[in-house]
C-alpha cells in the first residue's frame, strides 16, 4: 500500500481506536510546583510559560519530543512523521509579549512537488477554552475524556492529510489555549492572526525541521481556523513579510462577528458565545463593566464554567443554551451588543474582509451553514474580491439537515480533500485562478 494510503488508513484507524477506549490521562506531578489542573487533566509543565520571553515573533521559547497517538514503522521511518511540540514567541492584540504552544511534524512521505519541502499551517477548528483542549495535546490524545471533559482532536484527519502528501506541518494552539497563563481569546482577530505567522517562523528553526526560509508557506483553517487563516493572510503583509504565503484555505470563516453570534445562540455550540465574551474580555477589560451590568448570575456562572470547557463540554452541558437565559432583561446578547456602542464597535474591530488578502485564497461555505452563517463567509469572498485579491470561491451544496452543528461540519469533511489539493496545487507552484466573476451567480 502507497505510505499516502497507509498514512490516511492509520487516521482513521487512530479515530476509531479512541472512540473504543480514551488515551490515558496524565496524573498530576507528585513533586515541584503545584501542576495546572483544568476539569482534572493535569496540563504538561511544558505549557507554563516562563516570566521573560525572546524579543523577536516566533523564537522558539522552548521544544520537547511529542508522542503521536499512532504511529506506524516504514522503510523510510515513522508514519505519519516525527513531531515536536514547541512554545514560541507571538505578539497579542493589545502588544504585548505572549508564549504560544503547538506542534511541528516533520514528514516521512517525501515531498514531490518542486523546489523544497513546503510548510503547511493548520488553524484548529473551534476546540474549546480549557487548556487541556489544545490541538496540540489532541494530536497525542485524540480522544480524552474523564468524566469532567471530553476532548476530541478532529483537526488530526487534516493534519494526517497533509502530511500525506509530504508538505511538513506545524499546529497552533492559538493565544491562551494550552499555554497556562492566560484565557484564551477565543476568534480574536489579531491574536489568532498572529499566532499562525509566528507559526510559520517558528517552524523554520525546529532542529531536525526539513523547511527553510525558502520553503513554500501555506495556511490551512476551517471555522475557528478559517477566521484565523483569513485574518492571517490580510495581515500577512504588515506583519510577518517574511513569511511569503503561497495560498491560503479558510473554512467557513466567522469573519463577521456580529453575524455569528446570531447563528450560534441556542444552537448546539451555543456555549461558543461564553467562549467569545471571555476572550473579548481577556482582551479590553474595560468591557468588564457593560457585561456585568447585563450579566445575571445564571450568564455570569456560565461563562465561568465554559472558561475551562472543551467543545465536546459545551455541547454536552450548554447545547442549545439561549443567551435570554443569561442577561439581566431578558435581551440576547446579539440585542445587547447592537444597542451598545461600545460593544459594536469593538465587535467592528474583529471585522475580516477590510484587507487584501496575500497570495491566493480560497473561501469555502457551506450554503446550508447557519451556525457560522453562509451569508457572512460569502461576503468575505466578495469584499476580497472587490479589492482585486485571488480568490476561489467554493460553495459546498449539501442539504439543510435541521441541525446547525451538522450544517456546519458537514462540509468541513466534504470539501477537506478538494481543499488539501488545492493547496497543494499552490504549493507545487501552479497558479490559482480566480473565479471572481462568477460570484453573481454563485449561491
Amino acid at each position: 500500500m502507497p505510505a499516502s494510503r497507509r498514512l490516511l488508513a492509520a487516521a482513521v484507524a487512530a479515530a476509531a481506536a479512541s472512540c473504543l477506549a480514551a488515551q490515558a490521562l496524565p496524573a498530576a506531578a507528585a513533586t515541584g510546583p503545584a501542576p495546572v489542573v483544568s476539569r482534572g487533566v493535569t496540563v504538561p509543565e511544558f505549557y507554563d510559560p516562563p516570566a521573560e520571553l525572546p524579543a523577536a515573533d516566533g523564537t522558539l521559547v522552548r521544544t520537547e519530543p511529542l508522542p503521536l497517538a499512532l504511529s506506524l514503522p516504514s522503510l523510510h521511518g515513522p508514519l505519519p512523521g516525527r513531531a515536536t511540540r514547541l512554545m514560541y514567541k507571538s505578539t497579542d492584540a493589545n502588544g504585548a509579549p505572549v508564549a504560544v504552544t503547538g506542534a511541528y511534524i516533520e514528514p516521512t512521505a517525501r515531498w514531490k512537488g518542486g523546489g523544497p519541502r513546503p510548510l503547511v499551517v493548520v488553524a484548529p477548528g473551534t476546540m474549546g477554552q480549557g487548556d487541556q483542549c489544545a490541538a496540540s495535546l489532541g494530536l497525542e490524545h485524540p480522544l480524552a475524556f474523564n468524566g469532567e471533559t471530553v476532548s476530541i482532536g478532529y483537526e488530526d484527519l487534516s493534519v494526517y492529510r497533509l502530511l500525506a502528501q509530504g508538505t511538513a506541518v506545524v499546529v497552533t494552539d492559538y493565544v491562551g489555549l494550552g499555554a497556562t497563563d492566560r484565557l484564551h481569546t477565543y476568534v480574536n482577530r489579531i491574536d489568532g492572526a498572529h499566532a499562525v505567522l509566528d507559526a510559520a517562523r517558528a517552524a523554520r528553526t525546529v532542529e531536525g525541521a526539513s523547511v527553510t526560509a525558502d520553503s513554500r508557506v501555506g495556511l490551512f483553517g476551517y471555522s475557528q481556523g478559517g477566521g484565523a487563516t483569513a485574518a492571517a493572510a490580510e495581515l500577512q503583509p504588515s506583519y510577518a513579510p517574511d513569511v511569503a504565503l503561497a495560498g491560503t484555505y479558510s473554512g467557513a470563516p466567522p469573519a463577521n462577528l456580529t453575524e455569528v453570534t446570531k447563528g450560534i445562540d441556542g444552537s448546539e455550540l451555543a456555549g461558543a458565545l461564553g467562549w467569545s465574551l471571555n476572550g473579548f474580555l481577556q482582551t479590553d477589560p474595560e468591557l468588564r463593566p457593560i457585561a456585568e451590568a447585563h450579566l445575571n448570575s445564571a450568564g455570569k456562572a456560565a461563562l465561568e464554567d465554559l472558561s475551562t470547557m472543551c467543545v465536546g463540554d459545551a455541547i454536552l452541558h450548554y447545547g442549545y443554551a439561549k443567551s435570554t437565559k443569561w442577561t439581566t432583561d431578558g435581551q440576547s446578547l446579539s440585542a445587547i451588543i447592537g444597542a451598545d456602542p461600545v460593544l459594536q464597535g469593538f465587535l467592528d474591530t474583529q471585522r475580516i474582509g477590510r484587507l487584501k488578502p496575500a497570495g491566493p485564497v480560497r473561501v469555502a461555505t457551506g450554503v446550508s451553514d447557519n451556525l457560522v452563517p453562509h451569508g457572512q463567509a460569502r461576503q468575505l469572498a466578495v469584499d476580497w474580491c472587490r479589492k482585486g485579491a485571488d480568490v476561489t470561491y467554493a460553495p459546498v451544496v449539501l442539504p439543510n439537515v435541521v441541525s446547525p452543528l451538522l450544517n456546519h461540519f458537514g462540509p468541513l469533511l466534504t470539501d477537506q480533500g478538494t481543499a488539501v489539493s488545492w493547496l497543494t496545487d499552490r504549493l507545487e507552484g501552479r497558479a490559482a485562478p480566480s473565479n471572481c466573476f462568477t460570484m453573481p451567480l454563485q449561491p
